[in-house]
């Protein structure tokens, strides 16, 4: 008979043993060391590549040399975060750690506003309050190349299958899914994030797919547990992530915009790998994560539940200086002129050269974005 392992190893993340063999393939994949040439040096690629691919394999092996376990590559993602952090915020603040308890694991649903940075930033949270680590749910949509997704399951990411085509294999897959969060959870103590819909809220309008939720509980729903009590033995925890300045404002603007229009939007072919960049490198400003409760009351259903971290989301969103300068702009009323009457002139004018940066044909949809969280807030 399977093991348990053996019944996830096609989504879960990589182990301890597998490590060092995953690193030696990555540094003899070409498609790689491509990728990382174009990144580093994009002006001499073209001319110098029989020099610059050799020194990029060679430097890799020297920093890998080491690596033998899942703690060592996430040790070298901190060291990344840390200078990531330093180069592209001024400030990143939590609220609610207190909440958590370290002998707990828990399921953490977020808002999405970032492919890389939303999971990135819970981590960050939880290292600097003594938790571990979560494994990481992405999309199989992102890791069409494999030198992506062994980079992805090297640092604890699980994979969504969003692209099986037809009923029987979809059900499997999300079957799969659904035994691989309470396995994690319940049996191997790891915590889980996962977004709480497919895609990212481009409009700025968070929102809980209860598709997901449904997924979850199909594991529990094949036990016999009921939905209540089945949940809730996933300790549940909405997160809110909020950016004062998000990298990708004008990207989503513009896609939105071509749907309004055109009413449809290509997407180039690795726009999303464009998108991690931007969201990696680009200014962020002032980062918030706050943790609500954990859900632990009986819910009867999956939009019942949607219901409840939707609320959670929305009440915890830590309204930016962006936030109520763009409802301000966009609805001149009394109540967000009020909201917006503390925001420095110096806030006004860094997000006035922000909007001027922007072409202005999407500068509606761009204010759109920032104001949404503040007219859940306020609008109310």
């Amino acid at each position: 008979m399977a093991t348990a392992v053996g019944l996830y190893d096609d989504i879960r993340p990589f182990n301890d043993d597998e490590i060092a063999s995953v690193v030696e393939r990555l540094v003899n994949d070409n498609e790689f060391i491509t990728a990382i040439a174009h990144f580093q040096f994009p002006r001499l690629i073209k001319h110098f590549s029989w020099v610059i691919f050799p020194m990029i394999r060679m430097a890799l092996r020297r920093k890998c040399r080491n690596i033998t376990s899942v703690s060592e590559i996430q040790h070298e993602v901190i060291a990344y975060m840390q200078k990531m952090i330093a180069n592209t915020t001024t400030q990143v603040t939590f609220n609610g750690t207190e909440k958590l308890d370290k002998d707990k694991n828990y399921l953490f649903i977020s808002n999405h506003r970032d492919i890389a940075m939303d999971p990135a930033f819970l981590n960050w949270a939880l290292h600097h309050h003594g938790f571990d680590t979560v494994r990481i749910a992405i999309g199989d949509n992102l890791l069409k190349k494999p030198f992506v997704s062994d980079l992805m399951r090297l640092n604890k990411s699980f994979i969504v299958k969003r692209s099986v085509k037809g009923v029987r294999e979809m059900m499997a897959a999300f079957k799969s899914l659904s035994g691989y969060i309470a396995h994690s959870i319940q049996t191997e103590q790891q915590s889980i994030w996962i977004a709480q819909k497919e895609g990212r809220a481009k409009d700025g309008n968070d929102q809980t797919d209860p598709a997901i939720l449904k997924m979850m509980y199909m594991h529990g729903k094949g036990q016999k547990i009921s939905f209540p009590e089945y949940m809730k033995s996933l300790n549940i925890v909405p997160v809110t992530i909020s950016y004062e300045y998000d990298p990708n404002d004008a990207a989503k603007a513009n896609e939105l915009c071509q749907l309004a229009t055109a009413g449809e939007y290509n997407k180039a072919e690795f726009e999303d790998i464009d998108s991690i960049v931007q969201g990696i490198n680009g200014f962020k400003g002032h980062v918030n994560i706050t943790f609500g409760d954990v859900i632990v009351d009986d819910i009867a259903d999956a939009n019942e539940l949607a219901e409840r971290i939707d609320q959670t989301i929305d009440t915890n969103y830590y309204l930016h200086a962006t936030n109520l300068l763009a409802a301000e702009q966009l609805y001149a009323t009394a109540a967000y002129k009020q909201a917006a009457s503390s925001v420095s002139a110096e806030q006004r004018a860094k997000f006035a050269a922000h909007l001027q940066a922007i072409p202005a044909t999407l500068h509606a949809t761009v204010l759109a974005g920032y104001a949404k969280s503040v007219e859940k807030q306020l609008g109310k």
